[in-house]
């Protein structure tokens, strides 16, 4: 096993292993980890980008709980713990992720922590999904990192045409071919429900006439997300651009969003990119100041907001 995953398992079995069961009868797998000082700081639920297991986020969760957070890490159905045992022919979707898996996490947590400030922590599609949950009014604060629902025009211009192929025409070509998105054999990220791969792909909920009707509810629940969100931009995210942000949040329109953009040098580091942030080499710089947002609601770089003429169009 290789030395990254074997930590991974180690920090799994320090936590306690949880299932979640969504409405719709699919039942989720996660871990708990619990807090120093019994949570005194609020529960916390990990929302993972597309095709990220859990795992990944497990060195942040374990660092959040040190520090009096109660954190639950858990899967998107057809991703990782949550992976059914025949991929090919499930019908998940984006939306699901959002309104049965997100709202089922958030509910579980919060009966397991009754009365407890109820934070989210959104990295990509997993800062997007929440404005869709039913249940989403209750949530007490975001850290939104890199969020946004991958629209091919807003990737940085510099990377936008190989980005495109990479996302838009092979992956929904190896996704129809294979049944479902082969990710792993790729070696771009974990396998794919064969309906996120072609959400994300085609845009589907906000290009295509039919698939914008299927959302319509589900958009509507975004006027009621009122809680504060510190919406965090990196410079170097070929991926999650302002545009792109600025573009997924233009959906929550009554949320108090206030925008970050970190450059490399400002944590001291010469990339960041799209997935750095969650690595544990970041444990003593981003992550103790991602404490001062999720414990007080204090916007730990408060000059760092991005310029108003870097908009979507």
């Amino acid at each position: 096993m290789p030395e990254s995953k074997r930590r991974q398992s180690e920090f799994a079995r320090e936590a306690e292993a949880v299932s979640i069961h969504c409405r719709d009868g699919v039942e989720l797998r996660g871990h708990i980890w619990n807090g120093a000082r019994s949570g005194a700081n609020g529960s916390v639920v990990i929302n993972p980008a597309t095709g990220v297991a859990a795992r990944y986020y497990h060195y942040y969760a374990r660092f959040l709980a040190e520090h009096g957070f109660d954190v639950l890490t858990y899967d998107y159905r057809g991703i990782g713990l949550s992976r059914p045992e025949r991929l090919k022919g499930s019908a998940y979707r984006w939306q699901d992720w959002g309104e049965l898996d997100f709202d089922a996490a958030l509910l579980f947590m919060e009966s397991r922590r009754p009365g407890r400030a109820l934070l989210v922590v959104g990295h990509s599609i997993g800062g997007f999904l929440p404005g869709v949950s039913a249940h989403a009014g209750r949530i007490t604060r975001m850290l939104a990192v890199g969020a946004q629902y991958g629209n091919p025009r807003d990737y940085a211009a510099a990377h936008r045409w190989r980005l495109f192929l990479k996302w838009h025409v092979v992956m929904p070509a190896t996704t129809l071919l294979f049944g479902y998105f082969p990710g792993r054999r790729l070696g771009w990220l974990e396998d794919l429900p064969k309906d996120v791969a072609l959400d994300w792909a085609f845009q589907r909920g906000w290009k295509d006439p039919h698939a914008a009707r299927e959302w319509t509810v589900a958009f509507n629940r975004f006027d009621s997300f009122r809680a504060p969100v510190l919406s965090l931009a990196v410079s170097d995210d070929e991926i999650a651009t302002v545009q792109a942000i600025r573009r997924g949040f233009s959906h929550y329109r009554n949320a108090q969003v206030e925008e970050v953009l970190l450059r490399p040098e400002d944590l001291g580091f010469p990339r960041i990119g799209h997935f750095d942030l969650f690595h544990a080499r970041h444990a003593t710089g981003f992550w103790l100041d991602t404490l001062l947002w999720l414990r007080d609601g204090t916007n730990p770089w408060p000059g760092k907001r991005p310029p108003e003429h870097l908009v979507f169009a």
